[in-house]
């Protein structure tokens, strides 16, 4: 059965939310707090980077495009989850489900790109403290941040349309909140072992490149640093990178553990923690 032969109108059901109403409505809430919290802390960071002239610098321009995927990249999911907490059948049409994979998938790449992006920023305002406004311009931190969009928009189209081009089994049930690729490509009923690899290899482009170009950056800082003589002037400049370096091992942890690894180590359980830090 492939793309053509599915209905865009057959359902997936999500068998990870509780079955107990009084469970539900927890659930909602805690959804709902931590959803809030999400938004406007974003929202005041681009508020606050727009109204300072003292934070018109690279660093925090890339800084608020970052809170702006973040909106886009929870705004995808949660509003349909907190819904889904509320019925007492959590379904999700194939067309929307191929939707909010492609939309999931091309912000969270987005993300890893742009951290690369703040990491290149922080190696040259280090390596290159002199030359740092002539090389880091705003032309380059708008290109940057429009490479970190675009980039993963051909990368998620491509694999959403290979995974439900896929024949998929009988029963329908996603073991997730939301239509996530590894619960997806549990239901694909073909031999997996070539669409497992495939799946790993956009997992590697979307997450091990930008990882590549973070380390590179950070060795370089690592190394940069080292040379300052001054124990005030090293510390000053870790300080510079601690809070990035931060959310790269959050980040990363979470998606290399989730995306990176094969479907004989899948745990349900797990991944749907993950995939709400």
């Amino acid at each position: 059965m492939t793309w053509q032969n599915h209905s865009v109108l057959m359902e997936f059901v999500f068998l990870a939310y509780p079955f107990h109403a009084e469970l539900r409505i927890l659930v909602f809430l805690g959804i709902s707090l931590i959803y809030v919290l999400v938004i406007t802390g974003n929202v005041l960071i681009v508020l606050a980077i727009q109204r300072e002239t003292c934070l018109h610098t690279p660093m925090y321009y890339f800084l608020g495009s970052l809170s702006g995927v973040e909106v886009c990249y929870t705004a995808v999911v949660v509003p349909h989850m907190l819904a889904n907490a509320l019925k007492t059948q959590e379904t999700i049409i194939l067309l929307g489900c191929a939707t909010q994979m492609t939309f999931f998938i091309r912000l969270g790449g987005a993300d890893c790109f742009l951290l690369a992006a703040m990491a290149y920023d922080r190696y040259v305002a280090i390596y290159y403290p002199l030359q740092y406004p002539l090389i880091v311009t705003l032309t380059l931190c708008v290109r940057l941040v429009a490479a970190s969009v675009v980039i993963d928009l051909f990368l998620s189209i491509q694999l959403v349309a290979f995974l439900f081009s896929l024949p998929f089994c009988q029963a329908w049930g996603i073991k997730h909140f939301f239509c996530d690729v590894s619960p997806v490509m549990q239901l694909v009923c073909a031999n997996s072992h070539f669409h497992e690899h495939s799946a790993l290899v956009a997992a590697a482009l979307a997450i091990a490149v930008p990882f590549f170009l973070i380390a590179t950056s950070y060795a370089s800082i690592v190394s940069a640093v080292l040379r300052i003589h001054s124990a005030a002037g090293r510390s000053r400049a870790f300080s510079t990178c601690s809070s990035h370096f931060t959310v790269v091992l959050l980040q990363y942890g979470c998606c290399a553990f989730i995306y990176m690894r094969p479907s004989s180590n899948y745990s349900p359980k797990k991944d749907q923690l993950l995939s709400l830090v």
